[in-house]
């Protein structure tokens, strides 16, 4: 029985096996075919496939050589940016081997530098922008100051699509030989909100229970209270019964292991589908967001989530 990471083992060789950014794939894939590229700013949540269009680049790029022409840096281990320098600099200084005239650099996690260490990366690129191109990757573009995003072609990538996911489950499924329902399948959708790493870790631990997957199965896995419990808890609120809503709550999170914020993160989903006032939707919303906030800065989570419901229960008598 092998034991690699499907995160891993699924991970796309080439540009067609890319899932999702079509967009973006198909502007890199000409920057390959050319064998000419700018520095690159990929910005986008985790799991959609940054890390993954770097390793395409550089493979389709360099071919059997890759691995002399490809540095990977992590910007949020690497704190120092004299770390960042010197590697860079060992690196850049011998030519590229192949037809290709300059190697690349990732850096990934950029945003997690300091704004002093992105204006010495500015000027490194600068330095080296002869024998070398960077793909930087940060969650968030703003945090990414102005003199490097304007050196760069910024790339904006998006969660996956629904029938994106649907995709990438059923191409898992059948090499795997995994039996997965409809209802498991809309389960991972709802579980992984579009990010592939996510999806490919809970689908792995999912088959390791059982080669049938359902959304039972797929909650369980993800410590993820169904719709339904949750539902159900709002349902009492609605009725005003305060001791069944809050038993129900305490329920929900023994049984599936969760922590306040997660079960708020879903309380605040499904008030949306609460068939009330929009104006007591809204309020809802402020205080869950309010009681979020709280959790955050380390209040007592049983306490903040009892709060939440006698404030709700206040919201629906008005």
């Amino acid at each position: 029985m092998e034991h690699s990471l499907w995160t891993e083992k699924y991970r796309p060789e080439t540009f067609e096996e890319v899932k999702g950014q079509k967009e973006i794939v198909k502007r890199i894939k000409a920057f390959v075919e050319q064998k000419n590229m700018p520095h690159v700013l990929f910005a986008g949540p985790a799991g959609v496939g940054k890390t993954t269009l770097a390793l395409v680049i550089v493979k389709q790029l360099y071919k059997e050589s890759w691995h002399e022409n490809f540095l990977e840096l992590n910007a949020s281990d690497e704190r120092g940016i004299d770390v960042i320098r010197i590697k860079v600099k060992e690196f850049a200084r011998t030519k590229s081997i192949g037809e290709v005239p300059f190697k690349i650099i990732y850096l990934d996690e950029c945003d997690a530098l300091t704004k002093e260490a992105q204006q010495a990366l500015r000027r490194t690129m600068e330095n080296y922008s002869q024998t070398c191109r960077f793909i930087l990757s940060c969650n968030y573009s703003s945090k990414i100051i102005e003199p490097i995003q304007s050196r760069c072609a910024v790339f904006r990538f998006k969660p996956l699509s629904k029938e994106e996911l649907f995709e990438i489950i059923n191409n898992i499924a059948s090499r795997e030989k995994l039996s997965i329902d409809n209802s498991g399948k809309e389960a991972l959708v709802e579980v992984s909100e579009g990010d592939v790493r996510k999806l490919e870790n809970i689908m792995q631990a999912c088959a390791i229970l059982s080669n049938k997957i359902n959304e039972a199965v797929v909650f369980e896995v993800a410590g993820f209270a169904r719709p339904k419990e949750i539902s159900q808890i709002l349902d009492y609120v609605l009725k005003k019964d305060f001791d069944k809503a809050k038993t129900k709550l305490l329920d929900t999170m023994l049984n599936y292991g969760m922590s306040g914020i997660d079960i708020i993160k879903q309380l605040h989903k499904e008030v949306w589908n609460l068939s009330i006032s929009a104006e007591k939707r809204l309020e809802m919303m402020k205080e869950c967001a309010e009681i979020e906030f709280r959790m955050v800065e380390g209040s007592d989570e049983f306490l903040q989530l009892e709060a939440l419901i006698a404030r709700l229960i206040l919201i629906v008598s008005k």
